[in-house]
């Protein structure tokens, strides 16, 4: 089988951008990617666009066409896809698939969100599109409610505590100080999360991810392309998607994102590794119940585990597993299309041995974990030094 790696990677700084628009921000991170793979827009022959809900967001849509004319890339193909907060995870697997498919050498992921631009209300309208319309958005189901449900029934079902939950929060935080283009660089405590006002019981202010602008890009190549272009290539052991139902009702498991599971285990087949071969993963902790979700459903412990396994310790920088190194997007930030891609650009940075801080010792591989909505869509890849 062909292999593809990522030789080139680029992000803006995450958070409330008031001095750039959308498409600066496209800009600014496939800039940097196509200077950080020493190319030139000429030698990328596809782009894919990762954004949710630009259209609700600042009124543009046709996003392929924008990006590809403001990056130099006129003539080549260039589609947006979009998977709610899993866009940008699918764009780097379309881009993936494109090159495995010898129509592309080199392909162009970008995710692209800007959030900040409307009201609260607003933003709460357009991210509840990512969920079913008729059963839950149309009686008052927002996302944090959503994931509240699911809180309430792991927390029922296995023990899990409130502050095992706010641990995600308070490790995320302490991270995130090591990350240039983290939106909260501030370290929290427990009490705080438990202090923070409600949101959703038992969602707390503290315990969702924030409303952030940003992008993100990479640079795929194909294995000949790679080495002339790089002596780092990372390449992409694994890239698996999985689908779900839209609406928690009609799910066998609440607490299970069977679009996870699926994920995973094709990840894992494809790259010939088991859980305990990865060391660093980025989960999607959209919430704080989210990371405790994903642990499980991603393999690194038992159903009902996690929450005892994070108070032990187990997710720390460089304990038994790196559980998001960058912040994650409770802590780094969340700019809905380009989450994803963000992801990809820390597990690179974490393989050339450039995280400086955060950085996690003698790591082989790394893990990214993409969530459209509740679980109706997962992206899951594997990166590898080789």
């Amino acid at each position: 089988m062909k292999k593809v790696a990522i030789v080139g990677i680029g992000m803006t700084k995450l958070g409330n951008l008031w001095d750039k628009d959308f498409s600066q921000l496209g800009l600014e991170a496939g800039s940097k990617a196509v200077f950080d793979a020493g190319l030139t827009s000429k030698d990328i022959n596809s782009l894919y666009v990762g954004t949710m809900s630009s259209g609700l967001f600042v009124e543009q849509e046709h996003t392929g066409s924008l990006f590809s004319g403001m990056l130099g890339l006129n003539n080549v193909p260039a589609t947006r896809v979009e998977g709610a907060c899993a866009s940008g995870g699918i764009a780097i697997r379309q881009a993936y698939l494109d090159i495995l498919s010898g129509k592309s050498n080199v392909s162009m992921a970008l995710g692209v969100e800007k959030m900040t631009d409307v009201s609260l209300s607003q933003a709460t309208k357009a991210l509840a599109t990512a969920s079913s319309q008729n059963f839950e958005a149309w009686f008052g189901a927002t996302f944090p409610a959503l994931y509240a449900m699911i809180a309430r029934l792991h927390m029922h079902k296995y023990g899990t505590t409130e502050e095992q939950m706010a641990l995600c929060a308070v490790k995320n935080h302490k991270n995130a100080i090591h990350n240039e283009y983290a939106q909260f660089r501030k370290e929290i405590k427990v009490e705080d999360v438990m202090g923070s006002t409600m949101v959703s019981d038992p969602i707390k202010l503290l315990d969702c991810s924030p409303i952030t602008d940003g992008a993100a890009s990479v640079i795929l190549a194909d294995e000949e392309s790679a080495k002339k272009l790089t002596d780092t290539p990372i390449w992409i052991n694994a890239s698996s998607q999985g689908s779900d139902v839209i609406s928690l009702h009609e799910r066998q498991d609440m607490t299970t994102l069977s679009a996870t599971v699926k994920a995973a285990k094709d990840a894992f087949l494809q790259s010939k590794l088991k859980p305990k071969d990865i060391k660093c993963v980025e989960v999607h902790d959209c919430f704080t119940i989210a990371e405790l979700c994903a642990l499980e459903d991603l393999g690194f412990c038992k159903k009902g585990d996690a929450g005892r396994f994070i108070e032990d310790g187990n997710t720390h920088l460089n304990a038994e597993i790196s559980v998001n190194a960058s912040g994650g997007l409770k802590a780094k930030g969340h700019p809905i299309g380009a989450s994803g891609i963000a992801q990809a650009v820390e597990a690179v940075t974490q393989l050339r041995q450039e995280a400086k801080h955060r950085q996690v010792d003698d790591i082989k591989h790394v893990m990214t974990h993409n969530v459209g909505g509740t679980g109706g869509t997962a992206v899951v890849h594997i990166f590898g030094r080789d």
